[in-house]
């Protein structure tokens, strides 16, 4: 199938082309030299520019009403539900000025072209409009400014949750290990030196309190409806801890810590009864079988987002959205490193 398209793409070039050298040898069977336009191809480019800005038109809200269904999910945080509010009215303000101005710039070159009946007019300068197109852009960058600054500080400001979870996210080439704090409610101190095989993310071993710590991999627990602060360190380039449908991303940059807070506002149990997340996997997994793979349920991920290498795509681990009980149980079944005791 896919062949099929490029044959036809390539033929229809090669058709276009040919066209185009037709009318070039027209051109010389006119009276009239080739640098001399006519009322008659003034009128022609005229209409063709009104046709264009139809079929623009067209493709422009086909592409749309094609790809919709590709879109993430809603918003799965607390300040997701705002980030996504203030990305749908940056869309719509867009669509709207990308429609405007490309109707009047095809409709003008329509209504205003060449005539020899016609004198162009000299209009040089006009305080109106001036201030029109200025005021106008401003309010509306001042919106998007402004109330992005406010979402960013929200996002950004210290967590007031009294129960807040904190996980640090160690990166590295090509993978993530999740640390928790013990029952100390502490993260112990590292040390980029005692990086080896049997301690991974540096811990200090003459830190008694990184002994109850628990370190994860693969997959890591997070509760509902309360903050969860990621502290992220790298240990080699600069890895971005992407969570999608948190709408949460930072940078994991080598030789220091940097966080993000967000507080999750639906279970994964809850997200896989999500009307739209049932279609968008139905269509996953008939993709799916049809290239003989087993079907999937949907999954919260966190994705390496800067491009960190041969296998950065490979980057990522699932993260699981518990109610608090569950999150509890799970916590307790996970081991302590007690790195001291093990050297």
């Amino acid at each position: 199938m896919k062949l099929i398209v490029l044959f036809a793409i390539v033929l229809l070039i090669i058709a276009g082309h040919q066209l185009l050298r037709i009318v070039e040898l027209s051109r010389g069977l006119k009276k009239t030299k080739e640098w001399q336009v006519t009322n008659a191809d003034n009128n022609l480019m005229g209409r063709l520019m009104i046709v264009f800005m139809v079929v623009f038109f067209l493709g422009f809200f086909w592409q749309i009403n094609r790809w919709i269904d590709n879109s993430l999910p809603g918003a799965a945080s607390e300040h997701g539900l705002k980030y996504d509010a203030l990305w749908d009215a940056n869309m719509y303000l867009i669509s709207f000025t990308f429609l405007v101005t490309n109707f009047f710039l095809f409709f003008f070159a329509f209504k205003y072209r060449g005539n020899t009946n016609n004198k162009a007019l000299f209009y040089s300068h006009n305080n109106k409009l001036e201030m029109l197109w200025t005021i106008i852009p401003a309010s509306a960058l001042a919106f998007i400014i402004i109330f992005g600054l406010k979402y960013w500080n929200e996002i950004m400001s210290e967590s007031k949750d009294d129960k807040k979870v904190v996980v640090e996210l160690y990166a590295k080439q090509f993978d993530w290990t999740a640390r928790y704090p013990g029952k100390d409610g502490k993260l112990g101190s590292t040390d980029y030196r005692q990086i080896a095989g049997t301690n991974p993310v540096g811990m200090d071993t003459a830190d008694v309190l990184g002994n109850d710590d628990v370190l994860v991999k693969n997959e890591f627990h997070i509760p509902v409806n309360r903050d969860v602060v990621l502290e992220m360190r790298s240990r080699d380039v600069i890895h971005s801890a992407y969570l999608p449908h948190f709408r949460a991303q930072m940078n994991c940059v080598p030789g220091m810590v940097t966080a993000f807070k967000f507080k999750p506002i639906k279970t994964t149990a809850e997200m896989r009864k999500d009307p739209y997340v049932i279609q968008l996997m139905a269509g996953i997994n008939q993709q799916r079988e049809k290239e003989g793979k087993e079907p999937v349920e949907f999954d919260y991920i966190l994705l390496c987002n800067k491009i960190c290498g041969a296998s950065h795509y490979n980057m990522q681990m699932t993260v699981i959205v518990d109610t608090e009980k569950d999150y509890n149980d799970w916590l307790a079944k996970q081991k302590a490193v007690k790195t001291v005791a093990s050297n």
